[in-house]
């Protein structure tokens, strides 16, 4: 009898740590869909601005190249200060609970074996694209110091509001450096290194997004996550 209920107990002890388990395993499951969504509208946000970006450059490009550029030396300009922001493009990860996950040594609580897939196939891939925004962010330096050769620095000062937005010059069209042919070719040489990381990154945040929905199905499905009304 003694043993009876002993080993009952231990059934008991071992069910109780089960679901507890089960239930820490949820809630950072819970965490988790929260924080795969809000990366979902910060990706759409960033691939709808590289695209607006993909068209400034193309805009400034033609301009820039035409006969007269003179004439278009607001649009030029603004295109100009427009296409070397960083934080309108740059990716920032939601991933505290991923941390927390790694950290703690808590991946062990997820039993399902296509969940834990996904999630490391989801942090690996998040992991390139803040890898290849070190690289775009070299690029756009590059850029810069092109730039330094062509456009006056005292106008951009004035195009930036108390929110650090880009606004058009109100003033007559700024002025051009007394630039070279060569220094236009290499400035030219930037602008397409820009538009090629800018593509490329576009398109891999478009692949990271649709991976970043299908986890969200999947912990949906996995567990309930929608009857938790979050």
């Amino acid at each position: 009898m003694l043993f009876l209920a002993v080993f009952c107990g231990f059934l008991a002890e071992n069910q109780r740590e089960h679901m507890v388990e089960r239930r820490r395993e949820k809630d950072y499951m819970i965490n988790m869909f929260e924080d795969i969504k809000a990366d979902t509208a910060n990706l759409n946000r960033i691939i709808n601005s590289r695209t607006r970006k993909d068209h400034s450059l193309d805009s400034l490009s033609h301009m820039m190249n035409s006969k007269s550029p003179g004439n278009f030396a607001k649009e030029i300009y603004f295109y100009a200060a427009s296409i070397a922001r960083t934080l309108p493009y740059r990716f920032v990860p939601n991933d505290g609970t991923m941390l927390q996950l790694k950290n703690s040594g808590s991946m062990r609580l997820i039993h399902k074996r296509a969940v834990v897939d996904s999630i490391i196939k989801y942090d690996v891939n998040v992991r390139n694209i803040l890898g290849q925004w070190a690289v775009e962010e070299s690029i756009i330096e590059f850029y810069r110091t092109a730039a330094t050769k062509i456009f006056d620095a005292l106008a951009f000062e004035q195009m930036f509001d108390e929110n650090l937005n880009v606004v058009r010059l109100p003033f007559n069209d700024p002025a051009f450096q007394s630039y070279s042919q060569r220094e236009l070719y290499e400035w030219n040489y930037r602008v397409y290194g820009m538009k090629s990381i800018n593509k490329a990154n576009r398109r891999d945040e478009r692949l990271l997004l649709q991976q970043a929905i299908n986890l969200l199905h999947t912990l949906s499905k996995e567990y309930h996550i929608n009857e938790e009304k979050i």
